[in-house]
């Protein structure tokens, strides 16, 4: 997808916060910050994002990217073939 970004991340929670709180889940570079992230997501979604949140797991760093009111998360699903 982009140097930041690698994938997104789909289980059955991560869609849950996509459906309930506009948020999405990728996999991202381990030495991303938060403010990359946030520029790599709407650049490449042409979105704006109000928050980030990471975790470190074994399979990688995980960004919980909440979109801007006005911006369905669930298109952006749909675009990248989440569903």
């Amino acid at each position: 997808m982009s140097e930041i970004i690698f994938h997104p991340y789909v289980t059955e929670k991560a869609m849950n916060l996509m459906e309930k709180e506009n948020k999405l889940e990728f996999v991202v570079k381990r030495n991303a910050k938060k403010w990359e992230i946030k520029k790599a997501v709407e650049e490449l979604f042409e979105v704006k994002v109000e928050d980030v949140n990471t975790r470190i797991r074994h399979d990688g760093k995980h960004a919980i990217v909440k979109l801007a009111e006005g911006y369905s998360a669930e298109d952006i699903g749909m675009r990248i073939g989440v569903f």
